[in-house]
């Protein structure tokens, strides 16, 4: 509906309600994957689907090279064309949502046991087609669980702030500290580079491409070590990392020994880093609380990171003004890097080792039954 927009309201109103979508969207997939990936690769599986975020970008920002260009495509109907291939990409994965399970998990907690053991059958079934031997679960492993159909407000916030205070500390910083950082870069490095090193707004965009491409590695190259090194010690190597790139980007930038090609690696490699942080941010939210309460967890954080998010570029917009004074922007940047640093050290000192090990023995179920 916003790719038919006659008016700027109407434009604003459909992205809100696209941004509801998106928002939802966050809270689905990573229940989903939470609980359906075997525990020793929940974490890579999680952290890369989530950075696979960028290749979109890379692939939207590369459309818009045509898209956009008025020699091409009629200024009034690029961007408009634009919106219309996100539905036609949303009704693909309409039909490919068709051939993903529904949580047994969730069906346990939920009531319909029934079709929770048929899921299972079918999964090791499959397993089993492929070659892979499946070992019985320990008789001590064994929960009893009661369907509750909702969880009272109350409830949820008596688990948040009474049950689990340290998950619910790590899971604010760690989606506040990300979201600042990521906003403030991204939604101003145009700015910067025109400002400051003189790119024209045709060029910039090319610019684009290094910082999607960087993003999308990170967690592509460094997911399987949240697995194998731990989900603490690789949370505060990615966001101290992160931190320090952006720290001696400052310093240079500062200096002004930069230009736009340089500029733009730093940016790369902090972003490298930082995009593996920035995605074990919702891994952790959605793994380390009970089950019935996991989307609205992911939802709860990330509405929260959001409004920091949204912060961001507002402070950092005006700490780039002109571009005639790189004093304030540098500031900003050291600003950014000690929030983050602050994100790793929480999730260092505080976080949850939960890899490799079950959701239930991360977290009993609020529906286990007292005679489990």
């Amino acid at each position: 509906m916003a790719g038919l927009s006659f008016a700027v309201w109407f434009l604003y109103l459909f992205r809100f309600i696209a941004g509801m979508g998106i928002g939802g969207e966050y809270t689905a997939i990573n229940s989903a994957i939470d609980e359906i990936i075997p525990s020793h690769y929940r974490g890579r599986v999680d952290i890369a689907i989530n950075g696979t975020y960028w290749g979109g970008a890379a692939i939207g920002a590369f459309a818009n090279i045509f898209l956009l260009n008025p020699n091409i495509v009629a200024v009034d109907w690029g961007w408009r064309i634009g919106f219309f291939i996100g539905p036609a990409l949303g009704l693909i994965i309409i039909y490919l949502r068709r051939h993903i399970p529904e949580s047994p998990r969730w069906q346990l907690t939920h009531g319909p046991a029934d079709e929770a053991e048929a899921n299972v059958d079918r999964i090791e079934a499959e397993v089993r087609e492929e070659g892979h031997k499946l070992t019985d679960v320990p008789e001590d492993k064994s929960l009893s669980v009661v369907a509750t159909a909702s969880i009272p407000f109350r409830q949820i916030v008596k688990v948040f702030l009474r049950k689990y205070p340290r998950r619910t500390l790590v899971s604010f910083v760690m989606m506040v500290t990300q979201s600042f950082l990521y906003n403030a870069i991204f939604f101003t490095y145009a700015l910067v580079l025109q400002n400051f090193y003189g790119t024209s707004p045709s060029s910039t965009q090319y610019y684009f491409f290094p910082f999607a491409i960087g993003n999308l590695a990170g967690p592509l190259i460094l997911g399987h070590l949240f697995d194998t090194i731990g989900r603490r010690r690789m949370i505060f190597a990615t966001y101290a990392l992160a931190a320090l790139t952006l720290a001696v980007s400052a310093v240079l930038f500062n200096m002004g020994v930069l230009n736009a090609v340089t500029q733009t690696i730093f940016w790369c490699v902090a972003f490298f880093f930082a995009s593996a942080g920035a995605s074990s941010a919702y891994l952790t939210v959605s793994e380390t609380f009970p089950l019935e309460l996991r989307g609205q967890a992911i939802s709860y954080f990330f509405a929260v990171g959001q409004i920091a998010g949204a912060v961001a570029p507002a402070i950092f917009g005006v700490l780039i003004g002109k571009g005639s004074d790189r004093g304030p922007l540098t500031i900003g940047y050291f600003l950014g890097a000690g929030i983050m640093l602050v994100g790793g050290l929480v999730a260092l000192f505080f976080a949850f080792d939960a890899e490799r090990k079950s959701l239930e023995d991360i977290a009993d179920p609020l529906s286990k039954s007292a005679a489990s």
